[in-house]
C-alpha cells in the first residue's frame, strides 16, 4: 500500500535483497508481489488522472515489464482503452513476467508494434521498460522509444523508477524517461532523490507492497533521508534563564575586497538559526562596513595570521571560506583557522585553498563543497563527481576526514559511518550567496552545542526547507539568499514530535 516516503534509502543491490527476503524467507510468491505492484500503480494512475480513458503501457522484457502488464490488465478491466507495447518479443518473457503477460492476454489484451502506436491518442503513459537492474547506457530501439515517450504530450507514470535512470546514483544512462509521477516499490532507491533523479521522477510515491516489517529489519539502508523529525535536538525549548552566552559565538572568517557580503550573510544565518553571537573576522579595510548588512553582527580586523589567531581565541566555532578569496591574506586566515583548535566549518575559497595545498586533513571539521569544489579536492572533473555523488562524498571523507556536505539536488552528508540525504530545496537556490547561508546555518547550530553530524544535516535541512518556504511565498525565479533569513528563524521554532513525513517502518 502507499506509504509516506521512507527515511531508509537503498542501493539496487539492497532492494534486490529485500525482494529475495520477502519471497524466500517470508514465503510471499514473486507473482503476488508483482500483482500488488501493478495494482498499486493502477490505483495511483486512477487517483492522479481519473479522467484518462486511453492509456499506453510500455513494457520491457523483465519483471518491470511484468508490472506493466498487470497495470494494463487492470486498465482493461476498468473499461479503459489500452495500447500495450513490448520492447522485444513475447517469447523472450519468462517467469513472473511471462505469467503477467499471459494474464493480460487472457483479459483480452493485445500488443501493438512500435510503428503502430498512436502517440496522439494516449491520455496517460505507463513506463514499465527498465527496472533498477539497468547498469549500462540505453541505446538503439530502447533509446528511441524513450525519446517518443518524452516527446508525447501525455503525462507519464513510471513504474518503480523512470526507465534509463541509474537507481544507485541518480544519473541518466544515456537517456531516461521524464515522468510526472513515479511509484517505487518495497525499498525507495537512493538515486531517485539526488542529482538528475528528482527531475525525471516527478512526484515520488512509495508502496511497501505489504511486506512484513522483518524484511526491513534484515537489510540496513545505505542512506537515510532526513526530515523534521530526524533532529529532536533542534526542537528543544529554550530555558527562560538562558542568555546570549548560552547559545555560542560564531566567527566567520572571510570578506576579501568585493566579497564582504558573503561573510556577512554567513554570519547573519548563524544568528537566524539561534546562535547567541556572530562576528565577521575580515581585513581591516572592510571593518567600517562589516556589520552593515545586519547591525547585530560584530566585527574584528585581521590582516595577518597572528591577528586572526587573536580574534578567534574567544570564539566557540569558526566558519571560514565565504568571500575569502585566494590571495596570500586568505592563506594566512586559513592557517589561523586550522590552528585555532576550534570546531570548524570550511567552505568555498577555503576548500579551494585546501585543494591547492595538498593533503591537509579536516578531522573534526565540517566541509560544505559544491560539486566543482569537490572535484578540485579529489583531482577529478565535476562531471565525475556528479556521475556518482555517493562515491565522491565517501572519497572526500576518507581522504580528508571530518564530516562532508556535498551540495546540490539531493544534498548528501556523511561522516565515517553514516550517509544522509536532504530531499528539500528547489531550483530557486541557484543564485549567489546560498552556500554562504548554509555555512552560517551549520556553524550556528554547532555553536549551540549540537553534535557535529546533527549540526551538518540539520543545517542542510533547515537551509533547504527555508528555501522551499521562501519559494512558496514569492516564487523561485529571483529568489535571493537573504530571502531565507526570516524563514530560517521561523523554522527554528520548537515543534511537536511526529510532524515530519517519514515512514519509520521502511
Amino acid at each position: 500500500m502507499l506509504c509516506a516516503l521512507p527515511r531508509r534509502l537503498y542501493s539496487p543491490a539492497q532492494t534486490r535483497e529485500l525482494d529475495r527476503i520477502a519471497i524466500e524467507d517470508c514465503g510471499i510468491p514473486g507473482y503476488q508481489l508483482m500483482c500488488r505492484a501493478g495494482r498499486g500503480a493502477f490505483d495511483l494512475l486512477c487517483l492522479r488522472w481519473p479522467a484518462a480513458r486511453r492509456a499506453l503501457v510500455v513494457c520491457g522484457a523483465g519483471n518491470n515489464g511484468g508490472d506493466g502488464f498487470v497495470v494494463a490488465r487492470h486498465l482493461l478491466r476498468a473499461g479503459r482503452e489500452v495500447q500495450a507495447l513490448l520492447l522485444g518479443e513475447a517469447e523472450q518473457l519468462g517467469g513472473d513476467a511471462r505469467r503477467a503477460y499471459d494474464d493480460f492476454r487472457a483479459a483480452g489484451g493485445t500488443l501493438v508494434d512500435a510503428g503502430e502506436v498512436d502517440w496522439r491518442r494516449a491520455e496517460v503513459i505507463v513506463d514499465a521498460l527498465f527496472g533498477s537492474g539497468l547498469a549500462r547506457p540505453v541505446r538503439g530501439a530502447a533509446a528511441q522509444l524513450i525519446g517518443e515517450i518524452n516527446g508525447c504530450a501525455a503525462p507519464v507514470l513510471a513504474v518503480d523508477l523512470p526507465s534509463g535512470l541509474d537507481a544507485a546514483t541518480g544519473s541518466v544512462l544515456g537517456v531516461a524517461v521524464e515522468a510526472e509521477a513515479t511509484l517505487t516499490f518495497i525499498g525507495c532507491k537512493r538515486g531517485l532523490l539526488t542529482h538528475q533523479g528528482p527531475d525525471h521522477c516527478g512526484a515520488l510515491f512509495c508502496d511497501d507492497l505489504d511486506v512484513p516489517a522483518q524484511v526491513y529489519a534484515a537489510v540496513e539502508g545505505a542512506v537515510r533521508r532526513v526530515d523534521a523529525d530526524s533532529f529532536p535536538e533542534l526542537w528543544r525549548p529554550r530555558r527562560r534563564a538562558s542568555h546570549k552566552g548560552s547559545y555560542g559565538h560564531v566567527a566567520v572568517v572571510g570578506g576579501a575586497p568585493g566579497m564582504l557580503g558573503a561573510a556577512q550573510m554567513a554570519a547573519g544565518a548563524a544568528l537566524r538559526v539561534g546562535a547567541g553571537r556572530s562576528t565577521v573576522v575580515t581585513a581591516a579595510v572592510n571593518l567600517s562596513r562589516a556589520n552593515g548588512h545586519m547591525p547585530e553582527l560584530m566585527s574584528r580586523a585581521a590582516d595577518d595570521a597572528a591577528a586572526a589567531g587573536e580574534a578567534l581565541r574567544g570564539m566557540d566555532v569558526v566558519a571560514i571560506g565565504p568571500g575569502l578569496g585566494d590571495a596570500p591574506w586568505a592563506e594566512d586566515m586559513l592557517g589561523a583557522a586550522l590552528a585555532s583548535g576550534k570546531p570548524l566549518v570550511v567552505d568555498a575559497d577555503a576548500l579551494n585553498l585546501l585543494a591547492r595545498g595538498g593533503s591537509r586533513r579536516l578531522d573534526g571539521a565540517i566541509a560544505t563543497p559544491h560539486p566543482a569544489e569537490a572535484a578540485r579536492l579529489l583531482g577529478t572533473a565535476t562531471a565525475a563527481v556528479q556521475a556518482d555523488r555517493f562515491a565522491a562524498l565517501r572519497a572526500l571523507q576518507q581522504r580528508y576526514g571530518g564530516i562532508w556536505i556535498l551540495k546540490g539536488n539531493g544534498t548528501l552528508i556523511c561522516d565515517a559511518d553514516d550517509c544522509l540525504l536532504v530531499d528539500a530545496g528547489n531550483p530557486g537556490m541557484a543564485s549567489a550567496g546560498m552556500g554562504d547561508l548554509l555555512t552560517g546555518s551549520v556553524a550556528g547550530l554547532l555553536a549551540q552545542g549540537l553534535p557535529p553530524l546533527v549540526a551538518a544535516a540539520g543545517g542542510a535541512w533547515l537551509h533547504a526547507s527555508a528555501a522551499d518556504r521562501a519559494a512558496r511565498r514569492g516564487g523561485m525565479a529571483g529568489l535571493l539568499a537573504t530571502d531565507l533569513l526570516g524563514e530560517l528563524r521561523r523554522l527554528r521554532e520548537p515543534r511537536i514530535a511526529g510532524s515530519g513525513s517519514g515512514c519509520g517502518r521502511c
